[in-house]
C-alpha cells in the first residue's frame, strides 16, 4: 500500500511540474515589421571615396551595382538574397526574404541570417559554412547567394 501511495504522488508531482513549465516561446513578441539583415562592407575592405564622383577625368570610376538572386523556395517558406557590388567587391549582402510564418521562424532566423550574412561579406563569396539549428534557411540562402554571384559574373 505504501508503494503505491509514493508511486501516486510522485506522478501527481511530475504531472504538476511539468504542466506548470512556461517555455522561453510563450511569451507574446511584438514586431511592426521584418527586421532587416544587413550587413556593408567586408572586414579589410573600404569602399572608394569616388563612388559618386563623375568628375574626374581619369575613367578609372568604382562601379556600384546591386544584384538580386532568384527567390530559393524552402519548405518554411522563400528566401531571397541581394548583394550590392563595388567593382568585384561585395559591400553589402541584404536578405529581402526569409521564412517568417511564426516566432519559432523568426527565433532561428534572427539568430541565423546575422551570420549567414557576416560569413557572406567575410569570404567574399559562397565558401560559407550552414548555421547550425538552421538547415533549411541555410540552403536556401546559398541557393539565391549562388544565384546572385552567378548574375554578377562572381
Amino acid at each position: 500500500m505504501r508503494r503505491i501511495t509514493y508511486w501516486l504522488l510522485s506522478t501527481i508531482s511530475a504531472l504538476v511540474l511539468l504542466f506548470s513549465y512556461h517555455t522561453s516561446t510563450s511569451g507574446a513578441v511584438a514586431q511592426d515589421s521584418l527586421p532587416a539583415y544587413v550587413s556593408t562592407t567586408s572586414p579589410g575592405t573600404t569602399p572608394s571615396p569616388s563612388q559618386g564622383d563623375s568628375g574626374s577625368g581619369s575613367g578609372a570610376q568604382s562601379a556600384t551595382r546591386t544584384v538580386t538572386g532568384s527567390v530559393a523556395q524552402t519548405q518554411w517558406g522563400p528566401v531571397q538574397v541581394q548583394l550590392t557590388l563595388q567593382d568585384r567587391t561585395i559591400t553589402r549582402v541584404t536578405v529581402l526574404q526569409y521564412p517568417n510564418g511564426n516566432q519559432t521562424d523568426e527565433q532561428i532566423n534572427a539568430y541565423a541570417l546575422p551570420i549567414l550574412v557576416d560569413e557572406t561579406t567575410a569570404a567574399q563569396g559562397s565558401g560559407i559554412d550552414m548555421v547550425s539549428g538552421a538547415t533549411v534557411t541555410s540552403n536556401g540562402y546559398l541557393q539565391s547567394l549562388q544565384s546572385a554571384l552567378d548574375q554578377a559574373g562572381l
